[in-house]
């Protein structure tokens, strides 16, 4: 058994244990591998040990390891993403789920994009549950308006929330952030916004993603705790 294989178990025995624990389906967590500073094999390397959801925060490196990478998996986009790189992103592969629309402006290019090539991107809406000013999302007083505006839009389909919680070396201290966003998307569905789905909740890193869990997380994003450190880019990458 290879180093990700055995990481990837322990992470799948603590998502066993965090869901028991607050009495849900560990089936319902989906593990989306965080594959930032890893190359291509270390994706077929997880892949042959089953796992079939990858996720990547840049353009620039999302697009060759997809197209590098020699299995078929599903590719998430959960990194800030720029107008001006909408179009390469989603003319360049298939992209299951944008967990990072937290403006008009990248609603409207994702939406326009999308229609461009006939299809609906599925996506879900970053929300800065925290309130730091570091953090990228939508508010969650100006949530309802902006979910009310975005269910106008024809080439998105918003299927869930995404936050970033703020960064502790103690999980609990992150657990009131995780708990507010399920909160609000329980409020949110009760607004009944046709075409809004508000299924998923993607919550929760390497640090903290057991207590997601119990919170409600049915979106995990785990990089280290399956790859391990990230490898050094090479001089003058970006």
């Amino acid at each position: 058994m290879g180093v990700i294989e055995r990481n990837l178990a322990s992470v799948r025995e603590t998502i066993r244990e965090r869901a028991c624990i607050s009495g849900r389906d560990p089936a319902a967590v989906t593990i989306i591998a965080i594959s930032k500073g890893h190359g291509a094999e270390a994706v077929n390397e997880a892949a042959r040990a089953g796992l079939t959801e990858f996720g990547e925060n840049r353009v620039q490196e999302i697009i060759p390891k997809s197209q590098a990478v020699g299995v078929n998996v599903d590719w998430h986009f959960i990194g800030r993403l720029q107008t001006n790189k909408v179009r390469r992103l989603l003319t360049s592969l298939p992209v299951k789920l944008i967990h990072s629309i937290d403006r008009t402006s990248i609603a409207v290019a994702v939406s326009e994009e999308s229609r461009r090539l006939g299809r609906v991107q599925n996506v879900l809406v970053q929300v800065n549950v925290s309130g730091e000013s570091s953090k990228a999302g939508v508010s969650p007083a100006e949530l309802p308006g902006f979910l009310f505006w975005a269910a106008g839009l024809d080439g998105i389909r918003i299927k869930g929330l995404m936050t970033m919680a703020p960064i502790s070396d103690d999980a609990e201290k992150v657990r009131p952030y995780f708990r507010k966003l399920k909160e609000i998307a329980e409020k949110s569905r009760k607004m009944a916004i046709p075409g809004i789905e508000l299924d998923h909740l993607s919550m929760g890193m390497t640090d903290d993603y057991a207590v997601a869990i119990e919170e409600g997380a049915t979106m995990v994003r785990v990089g280290r705790a399956i790859f391990g450190q990230q490898e050094p880019e090479p001089d003058g990458g970006v």
